[in-house]
């Protein structure tokens, strides 16, 4: 006879929706314990009982049979290459959680003697988005050791910056509030697919009249759904935001009470959305939208804002994935304040709202424990973005040479293999001998297989955390639900390790997890006010005590007191302009003149799950496809279900047309997964990173993955007992 019990977690994948999770855990007679169900938490006023298609079949993640259970190191001679899925474990052999401790100690001690702290890089992103999982031993360790800074720019820097640029922080409306709108703009969301939780909503609102428009160069599950979709060119969103504004300023739908009130710069902002460059017929063009829809889009959208049910805006990190990105986002951000949405329930944008939550990051990652370089600064930032460039320019004497060059890179809550730009750059670097690696996850990953060490990572219901949401305003903690498999350890378990080998004496590395929350939650910031831990413990998810108006609705920027800028208003200097990216349509020539989208799966998480059963079957439409317009088809000889290669001067990726209407003419789509899927035994692999440049956003430091320029070809009817030869094309970089 079993017994149960239900424990509450926080799902802490990257996304906006931050379920709460409610965990059935059984206990067998003989004392194991295991989870058998997973539901969403009726009682959180967003997740409301339910949970996504990902998290619903998350135990299958869990209890894997190819889970990394147990530290291992590579057998000697064993050279670092790709290995086929399913046969990791011959490159490696189990070694005890001593041993790995001791070496990596021992390892990093040598390196930073030889060539100083700052040759040894951590590589780590949101893995994971808990308080502590994400960013606190870790952090604290090192800075106690020296080593180079991360500049974690993979995702989100781009928008951030843009939108903190204009509002003073990453806030929005609340998704509760989006029931009350009048009409819904999703641009570069694809709400079904990675935001299902604001989907309720959303048709909510539309059973009252609403209407959604999708605004997006693919066409999504959510563009299926919507009662519009226009299908933008790749990278002209900032001009679609001027063009609208055009029309705004031009027939009157400003709100110039609000703009004097909350605004800085509107009457410069007015005179330079009114130049010609700026009209809908000239947007047309450019942006693929004709002139009237532009026009009678702005209309909508300026007299929703007068109505009862005003429009709102769902942004999301697509958009600023281009090198104009940034700008695009401060733009398309400014819209709600021309229109004074903000002032209704219902009204305003939400991109992230991870700036409501005042954590005390200093308190739990601790940067006065930074080492001091040998040149008496801190340690250099490395741009996560640029990792190919960290890992393969060595030559000190090299103009922009990386000195010291990275000799040890520390890998964890990423998949830098498949994951980062330029791939096969990336690739170059994990494959040098003298390059010494460490991999913590909870599976064989591309980058696992470059790893001179692997280490066991646990999924979140293996241990407590706590953390905010980017796409709500409640607080939450998530116990253990039941004890980490194998011998997975921590993020703050492995780092806590990690000092005592390292010989660290400082009391900060003996800190507890319940100690590490409570340094989290040390602030006195009116927003957290009455949110502890014991109260966390209690009651799973807490809100924000943000600011309500009488009637006690909260209303992100109706008001100048919600600004963070420097003149208590909103920023709309410097303004922003459209450049097209030097990858785009506007600079196609021959040799490259399709668009690339390397796009993300409905049922992955970037390279999360791609290596499971149940996702794949998900995703068995579009696996190994290139998703082309019938016409760009057809001017390459290309079929449907044809061989293609898809390649630029960076690389090459084979894969099967499929020709549908989801792209328009001069756009190509295939999604990302793990590199391995895409290859074969012959050791070639790559996925839609060996096409992609390390060419950095307008602002942020970001990644470019969406201006890519590429040409596709048929390839010829081969000899089927040969395999197909994957990876850089000849002369490739």
């Amino acid at each position: 006879m079993s017994l149960s019990r239900t424990v509450h977690a926080v799902c802490s994948l990257d996304c906006p929706d931050s379920c709460g999770v409610l965990v059935t855990v059984e206990t067998a007679a003989n004392g194991v314990e295991r989870a058998v169900k997973l539901q969403g938490d009726p009682a959180h006023p967003v997740t409301r009982g339910f949970l996504c298609g990902k998290v619903t079949r998350f135990l299958d993640r869990v209890y894997a049979p190819d889970r990394l259970l147990f530290p291992m190191r590579r057998r000697p001679g064993f050279a670092k290459r790709p290995l086929a899925h399913g046969h990791e474990t011959e490159a490696f052999e189990r070694i005890s959680w001593e041993e790995a401790l001791e070496e990596i100690a021992a390892r990093l001690a040598t390196i930073a003697r030889e060539h100083g702290p700052e040759s040894i890089l951590p590589y780590s992103y949101a893995g994971t988005i808990g308080q502590l999982g994400y960013g606190s031993m870790d952090r604290r360790f090192f800075h106690r050791l020296g080593a180079s800074q991360l500049d974690r720019t993979i995702c989100a820097s781009a928008g951030g910056v843009a939108l903190s640029s204009v509002y003073g922080t990453k806030l929005g409306t609340p998704p509760q509030d989006f029931a009350h709108a009048g009409l819904i703009v999703a641009w570069g969301a694809n709400i079904h697919g990675n935001n299902i939780h604001l989907w309720p909503f959303i048709e909510e609102a539309r059973r009252q009249g609403a209407r959604l428009v999708v605004i997006d160069p693919y066409r999504t599950r959510t563009a299926a759904l919507a009662d519009e979709h226009l299908a933008i060119h790749p990278g002209t969103d900032g001009l679609l935001a001027l063009a609208m504004m055009h029309v705004l300023f031009r027939e009157g739908l400003a709100d110039r009470e609000y703009l004097a009130a909350c605004t800085h710069g509107a009457d410069e902002l007015c005179t330079h959305a009114l130049r010609p460059e700026h009209s809908p017929e000239q947007a047309a063009g450019v942006t693929g939208i004709d002139a009237e829809t532009i026009v009678r889009l702005a209309r909508a959208y300026g007299e929703a804002a007068r109505s009862s049910r005003p429009a709102v805006i769902r942004l999301n990190y697509g958009v600023q994935r281009s090198e104009g990105g940034g700008t695009a986002v401060r733009a398309i951000a400014m819209l709600p304040l021309i229109t004074g949405s903000w002032k209704r329930r219902g009204g305003g944008l939400q991109l992230s709202t991870s700036g409501a939550f005042p954590f005390n990051a200093q308190a739990l990652q601790m940067p006065e424990l930074m080492q001091k370089s040998q040149l008496g600064r801190p340690a250099r930032v490395v741009n996560m973005s640029l990792l190919g460039q960290a890992l393969t320019e060595l030559d000190a004497n090299a103009e922009g040479a990386n000195e010291p060059p990275v000799k040890a890179l520390f890998v964890y809550n990423s998949n830098p293999a498949a994951i980062a730009p330029n791939q096969n750059a990336v690739l170059t670097g994990l494959r040098r001998a003298d390059l010494f690696t460490v991999v913590h996850d909870q599976f064989f990953t591309d980058t696992a297989d470059y790893a001179d060490l692997l280490l066991p990572a646990p999924t979140f219901l293996e241990t407590k955390d706590m953390q905010g949401a980017y796409g709500h305003l409640f607080a939450q903690l998530s116990h253990q639900a039941i004890a980490p498999l194998g011998e997975a350890r921590s993020n703050t378990s492995l780092f806590r390790g990690l000092a005592q080998a390292m010989g660290f004496e400082e009391p900060c590395f003996n800190d507890t997890d319940d100690e590490l929350i409570d340094a989290a939650l040390a602030t006195d910031h009116p927003w957290f006010a009455g949110i502890t831990r014991e109260r966390l413990e209690r009651e799973g998810h807490v809100p924000l005590s943000l600011p309500a108006d009488a009637d006690r609705q909260v209303l992100p920027f109706a008001t100048p007191e919600w600004f963070g800028t420097a003149s208590g208003k909103a920023e709309l200097l410097p303004l922003p302009s459209f450049v097209a990216p030097v990858e785009s349509r506007a600079h196609a020539d021959e040799a490259y003149p399709l668009e690339f989208l390397p796009r993300k799966a409905d049922h992955f998480m970037n390279s999360t799950f791609s290596n499971q059963g149940t996702h794949q079957r998900m995703e068995s439409a579009t696996a190994g496809t290139l998703e082309m317009h019938a016409e760009d088809a057809a001017a390459r000889g290309v079929a449907h279900k044809d061989e293609v290669e898809v390649f630029n001067a960076r690389g090459s990726i084979t894969l099967r047309a499929s020709l549908n209407a989801k792209v328009g003419r001069g756009v190509v789509a295939a999604r990302l997964d793990w590199s391995k899927l895409n290859g074969d035994l012959s050791g070639h692999q790559a996925n839609v990173n060996a096409l992609t440049s390390e060419r950095l956003t307008d602002m942020g430091g970001g990644p470019t993955f969406y201006s890519t320029l590429v040409e596709v070809r048929r390839i010829q009817p081969r000899d089927t007992s040969q395999p197909i030869s994957r990876g850089c094309r000849p002369g490739g970089q």
